[in-house]
């Protein structure tokens, strides 16, 4: 999948909100980087950015955003 499809995904997951979606993936892109553990499967992000992965993460909804439904 492309990663304009993955964005689109994660934009619907945070009701079309560019600014949560890019605080969020920020956010967890620093965790990233800090050395959390990736939430999808570890084979899919070997070559990823870390805001990649963050988009992928929420995209798939294994990563949710407090204060959203």
């Amino acid at each position: 999948m492309r990663i304009e499809e993955i964005l689109a995904q994660a934009l619907e997951k945070v009701n079309n909100d560019r600014y949560i979606l890019s605080v969020a993936v920020g956010q967890r892109a620093d965790e990233l980087s800090k050395g959390a553990k990736p939430l999808i499967d570890s084979n899919q992000t070997k070559n990823m950015k870390y805001t990649d992965i963050a988009i992928k993460e929420i995209a798939s909804g294994v990563l949710v955003i407090d204060g959203l439904e």
